[in-house]
């Protein structure tokens, strides 16, 4: 709301510098103005007052991850000083050691809601939360603000006791519709009909009832991790703690208290009550390792022992504890070429390399474009609420295309056609080569077969001006299906001084929107 707001107060501005210099004012711009505000001045809400006084914990940055405000209850629930965190980025308070965890970082990675834990160390004992991380986009569809949410909880015995607590009344509730799930649901199953898929997915079905230790390899946005959640969830561990650690996103300072723990004392701001590290929380358990190629070599000397004896040692403890967990890695890194460089120990690759599956990248797979496009097409149709349907033409369009971010990258270019389509049921062709910043040959088509892109005849474009050429198209088109800007709006999901600011900056030609 205040960013709309101001929006509006801008182009009030602007109407009035336009009417002290000409003497003339656009009164049908002035009324639009008018209108806007009302719109948003119906509902008579303070959303910040709200948001100050709520027991929720609120943290927002920007797309970079530097902190744009944080509510009162956050420094309650933390324990955390307002200019510990307060217009600074996030990469540098967690290196700092204010809190580890959380999801900002998640979500400047993903683009994606995320879940997390994080703890506190401004208390003693240090302060676990339970953290959710919403992306929000600006209209281009670059990340603009990350928003997290929290609540604080004692220890995660206590949730585990709660949520037993939780089961067992409501259990009481016979013949009702309420649904009671003792673990989680199983994901769906990979979607991809290639040989190279189904052999690998043959593989991981196969090893997933045993404890043995799988490493992914894969490169980045194949779904590594998508692969490993299918075999905790085949496993005989399907219920118990599956902890998921990324090496690569935890500062190497920290990373050896995260994963062993530590005593209390045992270093400089260190716990008096001490830690329990990630392997102690997912003994009984699973443990993926997610970039394990990123691994500092003094922690894989450590990780070495630990994987041989099955127990590890917290950093200052003298009494070794044993372990009871099956490990999984992923890495998109190349560890036989680490071992040759001598960055990754040969010793450990070996340990976890048991059984070894590796998922091919996207290009390698074309037949997997299409179903994989259909899934996600209908997970984030019904998310939108709306419908969008791919002709032949465009799949093999997309089949064409290399996928240098594999499916991570598909999965986005579905979910930004699904948010920005321009009210037609079937996916605009110019705006998906636009997107992808394709040329205009046909796939298939053999009186112009298609080429390899030239290097050459890129030179000069770049990615801005690609989403430009793509929302003056969008415009024009809402422009001429609709009577009015608010109209258009409403259909491009934009306010109508967006859209006209928009169309004054492509100079499309719009009488109602000349100044």
């Amino acid at each position: 709301m205040a960013r709309q707001l101001r929006q509006i107060r801008q182009e009030a501005q602007t109407l009035l510098d336009a009417y002290t210099q000409t003497g003339r004012l656009d009164t049908v711009r002035f009324r639009e103005l008018l209108e806007d505000m009302d719109t948003l001045m119906a509902d008579g809400i303070d959303f910040r007052e709200i948001v100050e006084n709520i027991d929720e914990s609120v943290f927002i940055t920007d797309g970079e991850g530097y902190v744009l405000y944080t509510n009162p209850a956050y420094h309650r629930n933390t324990g955390v000083p307002r200019e510990d965190v307060m217009h600074r980025y996030v990469r540098d308070i967690v290196a700092d050691g204010v809190f580890n965890g959380g999801s900002t970082l998640a979500v400047m990675e993903t683009k994606k809601k995320v879940f997390r834990l994080s703890t506190t160390f401004r208390s003693d004992p240090p302060r676990v939360g339970y953290t959710i991380g919403v992306p929000l986009f600006d209209e281009t569809g670059e990340l603009r603000r990350i928003v997290v949410t929290s609540r604080p909880i004692l220890t995660l015995t206590a949730l585990k006791d709660d949520y037993s607590r939780f089961l067992d009344e409501a259990k009481g509730y016979a013949g009702s519709n309420i649904q009671i799930l003792s673990q989680p649901e199983q994901p769906k199953q990979l979607v991809g009909r290639s040989p190279q898929m189904q052999a690998a997915w043959a593989l991981a079905r196969k090893v997933a009832p045993t404890d043995a230790t799988v490493l992914i390899t894969g490169e980045s946005g194949v779904g590594k991790e998508v692969l490993a959640d299918e075999i905790y969830n085949h496993s005989a561990r399907r219920g118990k703690p599956f902890v998921k650690v990324n090496c690569a996103a935890i500062p190497a300072n920290l990373l050896e208290s995260e994963l062993f723990g530590y005593e209390k004392g045992a270093f400089s701001g260190a716990s008096a009550q001490g830690k329990k590290g990630l392997f102690e929380l997912a003994n009984h358990g699973t443990i993926l390792l997610d970039e394990i190629g990123d691994m500092p070599l003094d922690l894989q000397v450590k990780l070495l022992r630990a994987l041989q004896n099955r127990e590890i040692l917290r950093i200052g403890g003298t009494v070794p504890i044993p372990l009871d967990l099956r490990i999984i890695a992923a890495t998109n890194a190349d560890l036989k070429q680490r071992v040759e460089e001598r960055t990754f120990r040969q010793d450990l690759y070996y340990r976890l390399r048991v059984v070894p599956i590796t998922i091919p990248p996207l290009r390698e797979r074309p037949g997997d474009i299409g179903p994989l496009c259909q899934y996600f097409l209908q997970m984030y149709t019904e998310k939108h609420h709306c419908r969008l349907t791919l002709n032949d033409r465009l799949i093999a369009l997309l089949e064409s295309y290399p996928w240098p971010g594999n499916v991570r990258e598909l999965e986005n270019v579905m979910e930004y056609l699904i948010i920005c389509h321009s009210g037609v049921e079937e996916i605009d062709e110019s705006m998906l080569r636009g997107l992808l910043d394709m040329d205009g040959q046909a796939p298939g088509d053999p009186e112009h077969p298609a080429e390899p892109p030239q290097p050459e005849a890129r030179e000069g474009l770049n990615m801005e001006q690609s989403r430009a050429e793509v929302e003056k198209s969008l415009i024009i088109d809402a422009l001429s299906k609709t009577r009015s800007l608010r109209q258009a709006g409403e259909l491009l999901h934009v306010s109508a001084s967006t859209l006209s600011r928009k169309i004054r900056q492509y100079g499309i030609d719009y009488p109602r929107a000349r100044s």
